[in-house]
């Protein structure tokens, strides 16, 4: 048995890995060293993506062709609990355009850096319900992976 995983400092993810634990930090624009934690994020949305698709087909082929081209940036959009000081603390840099550091942390210690500026929209609200926002950040540098620090042979599935 792994005593570690209970002292909150080693996640062995060699069987794989839950969400549990996950955050969202900010660093300010220049900043890649002083991050701070954004909020109880509820949910992360698909990190990376694939990239575009350069079409060589000619006239002399009998099936298209492609190339890959530059990965393209695109939007992530976390959803985020409502807590006053945590909103106090974010909703003032929505919308200003400026290009802050961030980085998802999982729970093993792998993480994800990019950089892009974010606006945030208030979910809709009905009776018996949590206040969610969504923060959207417009994704300009990255991201990219750091490996795990996990150490062994994986399981297969």
């Amino acid at each position: 048995m792994v005593l570690q995983r209970f002292a909150d400092t080693y996640v062995d993810s060699t069987p794989g890995l839950v969400g549990t634990g996950s955050k969202l930090e900010i660093a300010e624009p220049g900043n890649t060293t002083s991050y701070t934690v954004v909020a109880d994020v509820k949910a992360l949305p698909a990190v990376g993506g694939a990239p575009q698709e350069i079409d060589v087909t000619t006239l002399a082929d009998t099936r298209a062709k492609q190339l890959e081209g530059i990965q393209a940036a695109s939007s992530m959009a976390f959803t985020v609990q409502y807590k006053g000081p945590s909103w106090n603390a974010i909703q003032p840099k929505a919308n200003d355009r400026k290009q802050y550091n961030w980085r998802i942390t999982y729970p093993d210690g792998m993480t994800a850096t990019f950089t892009g500026s974010f606006s945030i929209q208030v979910a809709a609200l009905a009776t018996n319900a949590a206040l969610t926002y969504t923060l959207t950040v417009s994704v300009s540098d990255g991201p990219d992976f750091s490996q795990s620090p996990t150490t062994g042979a994986s399981n297969p599935s």
